[in-house]
């Protein structure tokens, strides 16, 4: 496979940009990352042109896929016709926020912001406003954005930034606690309960090689926020309007919180982030309560138009059964390649999300879900799937970074950056596309 444009244009990168990239994960691919000249629905074409079927898709805003419907791109069109932003509210921005909250249990109040950091940022200051209190609690390995709260590591005894120039001082107020430890998040409660604003937490650790919660433990952290005033916050960027469909994560697992925050799929592919909850919350944000929030951009026309085409388009057609069909297909062919060629690894996932995960011990898939890891207690390979973010770290990274993915490329599939990443069905995917797929994988592994 030639890919010397690729290469030539990252050599030019490398003296105008940091890294040669704009995003950190997007220099992960060695030597140099993979340059897209255009999409084709489930497809990409790079800068040689060489065409692969696309499980990025752009790391989750692309539900529909990269050509749009009809419907989608008049919207866009017609909004960024009329003039690309304003600076003053318009009707899309409403209609949007209707949307949201008529089907997400969570939300009767929307704010719109630029990105899902903004969304996260935004939360955690409003629940501090609420609570008065200065302590906000994490999941280890869990991604809020690049924002200064949650860029922190370690743990409820001993923990500091995780990058520089994020002061020592934020990570006081910060507790970071193992995902799906509920005896952990109940100690730190009993400690310091009464100084936490808020627990902010993925559904599903979905930047960590996607790990689903174990039965039982987001209805911990929900009977913990309430008995000590503290607020339940979930980080919908990557699950929202992918997982459970327009109700999202939390219809899935049947967990409310208090605020959410979305962004990704909510824009149809443009920039956005959002933060949704109750009506006595979200009106602590200026201008009615004191709590201040504010963006240039914020409920910009051309994404609200995006996102509400796009959310529309879902609730009238098929294109939850089909990416969710189309999951289910990719899960349980990768279970048949892992129990046949790689007995160690787990195959995880839920609805449009998948992923194998190289991870170490077990030698069998004999009893192993089906459909991506369940965290069954009865499932014979419970204690080797992960549990936290720590987990997946400790299995063969580099080999999935190193070894696996480019030979994935080299047969015409793109997977998602590292192995941390999660991957995204759209519905510009077809069954030939996973049959593809799955074939690859048979062959790499």
């Amino acid at each position: 496979m030639n890919r010397e444009t690729s290469r030539d244009i990252y050599d030019r990168a490398l003296d105008v940009l940091v890294g040669g990239v704009n995003s950190s994960v997007r220099a992960a691919p060695q030597p140099y990352p993979t340059y897209v000249r255009r999409g084709d629905g489930g497809h990409v074409v790079d800068a040689d042109g060489n065409r692969y079927v696309d499980w990025v898709m752009g790391l989750g805003p692309l539900l529909l896929g990269h050509d749009l419907p009809e419907s989608v791109e008049a919207g866009v069109q017609q909004r960024a016709s009329e003039g690309p932003m304003y600076g003053l509210p318009t009707e899309l921005e409403v209609e949007h926020a209707e949307f949201l909250a008529r089907h997400v249990p969570s939300v009767e109040m929307v704010r719109y912001v630029n990105s899902g950091t903004e969304a996260t940022t935004s939360a955690v200051r409003l629940a501090r406003g609420h609570t008065g209190r200065d302590k906000i609690v994490v999941m280890q390995s869990g991604y809020h954005g690049a924002q200064e709260s949650t860029l922190v590591e370690g743990d409820a005894a001993e923990r500091g930034p995780s990058s520089a120039g994020v002061p020592a001082a934020f990570a006081e107020h910060t507790i970071p606690v193992p995902f799906n430890d509920e005896d952990a998040v109940t100690e730190v409660f009993e400690e310091h309960g009464e100084d936490v604003a808020c627990v902010l937490v993925e559904p599903i650790l979905a930047n960590k090689g996607i790990v689903a919660p174990v039965d039982g433990y987001h209805e911990t952290l929900r009977d913990l926020t309430r008995e000590h005033g503290a607020l339940l916050v979930w980080d919908e960027v990557i699950t929202g309007f992918r997982v459970g469909g327009l109700g999202c994560a939390q219809s899935k697992y049947g967990v409310t919180p208090d605020l959410t925050t979305f962004g990704k799929v909510i824009g149809g592919g443009f920039p956005v982030g959002a933060v949704g909850g109750r009506t006595d919350l979200m009106e602590q944000f200026t201008p009615v309560g004191d709590v201040f929030q504010a963006g240039t951009f914020s409920g910009h026309p051309v994404t609200m138009a995006a996102g509400l085409e796009t959310l529309e388009f879902a609730a009238e057609n098929d294109v939850y059964e089909h990416v969710n069909a189309l999951g289910r297909k990719l899960r349980e062919g990768l279970r048949d390649v892992v129990a046949e060629q790689a007995p160690a690894y787990t195959v995880v996932g839920t609805d449009s999300l998948f992923k194998v995960l190289f991870t170490r011990g077990g030698d069998s898939q004999s009893g192993a879900c089906d459909d991506g890891c369940r965290q069954e207690p009865s499932c014979d390979r419970f204690e080797y799937c992960p549990k936290t973010g720590a987990d997946v770290a400790r299995g063969a990274v580099e080999r999935w970074n190193r070894v696996f993915r480019p030979q994935m490329r080299d047969r015409g599939v793109l997977l998602s950056q590292n192995q941390y990443e999660s991957q995204f069905v759209a519905y510009a995917h077809t069954a030939e596309d996973v049959e593809r797929t799955i074939e690859a994988y048979r062959e790499a592994l």
